[in-house]
């Protein structure tokens, strides 16, 4: 089992907005996330600790302006907690082993892929392309990755 856990050389490596939204639980503007477009095929992890967060084949255009998936790929390494800011009550998305601020869900996903809207900021990820899984480590959540429609 791969050791995930906030790496000081990660967070060393990080540009501002990226530091902005994973340690001080910032937002990127609707948008403009480097991924928020992306249909290759792959994996999203944190970008802080690597642990596999997201696969494409959860990955959907819910319109909302930031990358939308459905369900993470191991719910362990997810963290809901109530974030009761800006006026609103929501849940909170935080990386179990990182504590990277991702996000937020919403219970306003697609019905048929069971129900729910994770919310994600591109600058809470790294992207890695199914072509890449196997050497980076990740070979075991391949059967998770399929092209995007």
């Amino acid at each position: 089992m791969p050791d995930y856990r906030k790496d000081p050389a990660a967070l060393a490596r990080l540009n501002p907005e990226q530091y902005r939204v994973t340690q001080e639980s910032g937002t990127e503007y609707p948008g403009t996330g480097e991924y928020l477009h992306n249909k290759e095929p792959g994996i999203y992890v944190d970008i802080v600790s690597g642990e596999p967060l997201f696969a494409s084949s959860d990955k959907y255009e819910s319109g909302c302006g930031w990358p939308s998936f459905t369900k993470p790929i191991v719910p362990a390494n997810i963290n809901e907690l109530r974030d009761i800011s800006h006026g609103m009550i929501r849940t909170e998305v935080r990386s179990a082993h990182g504590d990277s601020h991702l996000g937020h869900v919403f219970e306003d996903g697609p019905v048929d892929r069971g129900g729910l809207r994770y919310c994600i900021n591109s600058a809470s990820l790294r992207f890695v392309h199914r072509d890449d899984m196997e050497a980076e480590g990740y070979g075991d959540y391949l059967d998770q990755v399929e092209e995007v429609k």
